[in-house]
């Protein structure tokens, strides 16, 4: 039997179907391998297989068939074409009988093996983790006083966090951005060093080059704002997971901090917490209300919701960035709750225009027929970096120039919801370079690329942003690829090397995890699209720091945008 003679014969051959050939083969492989004469098992492999390409870690059948849709992220039409009682087939799947199965059923989940040992792994590691006794400071209240003062009657939630992550081996902390995650990781590190007898060791990590950069930054900041004693246990680096898991099956440290950490996928976390060694204290830092990894899983997310984890999870509400009853932080409270109407009536009250002064919050409901005086607008908001280039266009550029280059051209950020399209970020980066007058072509003085993948004979990760520079090599002027280096100081890179780089005048959202910017476009399609959710139109307005612009040609779809959520099933929260 092969799944096409199951499948409704409008989909055959039909690019209308929602699998793809990956889920149709691997359905037909094992039918190969062990066969089955029920239809319906060949649609659940496909199906799981399909779900595992959203980002899911398995098929959830536990409100099957009412949620198929939205599961699946199907039509309606799609759904029907499904057999009735998909889910009653799943207990006799002849690929999930025995051990060492290519399918695992469980608690009305269907799983690759790949994802069941994934998730596996992080329950397991973490229990293991919970189970150890860390050493715990012994003053360690006493030097919680000098750092926060008494105690309040309303609790402060960052205290709260340290004298938890002071007794115990794990903690999540999880706060939009402002809340002072990062803050509380300073203080808490001082209060382990200030009765440790010897230094710690101290590791930072975070998923991209950009997030570890950031992090870096943050503890150089607070260094700087130290005694020499006090800034002694503040690391001066941060590393990238790939980078700290490429060598080591297991970590040396005494305390691992991991930032945004609802950008790890399922299978990254799993390695991660493998390699965490016993007696260490764990801290993971995220906002779980962020968008998810772009790989499978939401592992931060459902940490946060099980039960298992909960008295080692702590909250941070209290934005010190964003004033929640105005500006982006108003706007960010109505997007993260879905209040469609709050939504209607900011977006009435912001002042149509592209980043007005002194106005947190404008708007732009224009069509692409207006596209090129907004671009004109973004050429004005660059003017500060482009006039850096100017001398560029004669001279080479030395490291301190090149990091100038780089802070001032992440002032803004055009970040779209979509990559492709008249909306998409490969139509705006086309616009944007032409706009602000660079020539038309691959490699010129001052093109912004970012990192698509890993490449560890670079240095490089996924994330990392660079602008390519004029240098002097041999005698000549040649150009160059400017990259951050996490510890203040400037990686270059020969432009015909860099494979898999993305130009990034304009950047989706997703890329835009991990960063900060002082002035946000934020650009939305004007139709429907699922990845319009919830989750997207919070990470984007939570990007900017003081401006935000929200460009939507149909403002009607934003309020039905962020009423929907990204969903995406496993096992973890269940515990």
């Amino acid at each position: 039997m092969k799944l096409q003679q199951v499948l409704p014969q409008a989909w055959h051959g039909c690019h209308l179907t929602p699998l793809n050939p990956l889920d149709i083969s691997l359905a037909h492989l094992l039918n190969g391998l062990q066969p089955s004469t029920d239809g319906r098992h060949l649609w659940l492999v496909a199906l799981v297989s399909h779900q595992w390409g959203r980002g899911h870690a398995c098929l959830d059948l536990s409100a099957w068939p009412h949620d198929a849709a939205e599961l699946l992220g199907w039509s309606s039409s799609g759904v029907q074409a499904l057999p009735p009682d998909l889910a009653q087939a799943a207990a006799t799947l002849p690929w999930t009988q025995g051990e060492d199965t290519p399918l695992v059923w469980h608690d009305n989940r269907l799983y690759l093996r790949r994802a069941w040992l994934a998730e596996t792994s992080i329950r397991q590691s973490l229990l293991a983790l919970l189970q150890q006794s860390v050493p715990v400071p012994a003053q360690w209240a006493v030097h919680l006083n000098a750092l926060f003062g008494p105690e309040t009657p309303t609790p402060d939630l960052q205290r709260v966090a340290c004298a938890h992550a002071a007794q115990h081996a794990v903690t999540l902390i999880t706060g939009g951005p402002g809340t002072g995650k990062t803050t509380t990781v300073v203080k808490l590190l001082r209060l382990l060093q200030a009765n440790a007898a010897q230094p710690l060791r101290t590791v930072l990590a975070a998923p991209t080059g950009k997030a570890a950069a950031r992090l870096a930054q943050a503890m150089a900041q607070a260094r700087g704002q130290l005694s020499a004693s006090e800034a002694a246990c503040l690391p001066s680096q941060a590393h990238t997971l790939h980078k700290l898991l490429q060598t080591k099956q297991a970590l040396e440290a005494d305390v691992l901090v991991v930032d945004e950490a609802s950008m790890i996928d399922l299978e990254m976390m799993a390695r991660l917490l493998k390699a965490v060694p016993p007696l260490t204290r764990l801290v993971l830092l995220g906002d779980k209300d962020q968008l998810a990894s772009v790989e499978a899983g939401a592992v931060m997310a459902q940490l946060c919701q099980a039960p298992w984890l909960a008295p080692h999870t702590i909250a941070l509400v209290h934005s010190h960035r964003f004033d929640a009853t105005q500006g982006i932080g108003l706007w960010a409270r109505a997007a993260n709750t879905g209040d469609s109407q709050a939504l209607e009536q900011l977006w009435q009250d912001a002042p149509v225009a592209c980043f007005p002064d002194k106005v947190a919050v404008s708007r732009l409901d224009r069509g692409l027929g207006h596209q090129a005086r907004i671009l004109q607008q973004l050429k004005q908001a660059w003017e500060p970096w482009l006039q850096l280039l100017v001398p560029l266009q004669t001279v080479v550029c030395e490291d301190a120039q090149a990091l100038a280059l780089l802070h001032e051209f992440n002032q803004l950020g055009v970040l779209c919801a979509l990559r492709e399209g008249p909306w998409g970020v490969k139509a705006f980066n086309s616009q944007i370079q032409q706009t602000l007058g660079f020539p038309d072509r691959d490699w010129f003085i001052g093109r912004p690329v970012m990192a698509r993948r890993n490449d560890y004979a670079l240095g490089l990760m996924n994330g990392d942003l660079g602008l390519c520079l004029p240098r002097m090599v041999d005698g000549e002027m040649r150009l160059r690829v400017a990259f951050p280096d996490g510890q203040g100081g400037v990686r270059w890179q020969v432009p015909s090397r860099l494979e898999g780089v993305d130009t990034v005048f304009a950047m989706t959202v997703h890329q835009s995890q991990g960063s900060e910017f002082n002035q946000v476009l934020l650009v939305l399609p004007d139709q429907p699209a699922p990845l319009l959710t919830r989750e997207l139109i919070y990470t984007g307005i939570t990007r900017a720091r003081q401006q935000l612009c929200i460009w939507a040609p149909q403002p009607h779809l934003l309020g039905p945008a962020c009423a929907r959520r990204v969903h995406r099933s496993g096992g973890l929260a269940g515990g």
